[in-house]
């Protein structure tokens, strides 16, 4: 026979108290980078991920923008060998 328990018995499941999310800020409307060129590829690595997918823009904090001159100038990075599409994964 199996037993039964109330909802009153569980105990809530969450993580904790939430805590207030610090703003992100975009670098470039700030003056602290620039897009200035698709061959830049060690400021262009900062906006990909280890997997080499573009991070999304709650990641990075950049307006829709910039977001969109990032991705483009990534993909013409890509197409010209100076960015992989995708990281070589090591499987253990």
């Amino acid at each position: 026979m199996t037993q039964q328990s109330n909802s009153a018995d569980r105990k809530p499941r969450g993580k904790g108290p939430k805590r207030p999310r610090k703003p992100k800020v975009d670098p470039f409307s700030i003056g602290e980078l620039e897009i200035t060129d698709y061959k830049d590829v060690k400021m262009l690595r900062r906006f990909v991920s280890d997997t080499g997918k573009i991070l999304p823009r709650r990641r990075t904090g950049l307006s829709a923008k910039h977001q969109r001159r990032i991705a483009q100038t990534i993909k013409v990075a890509r197409q010209l060998a100076l960015l992989p599409y995708t990281e070589k994964l090591v499987r253990k």
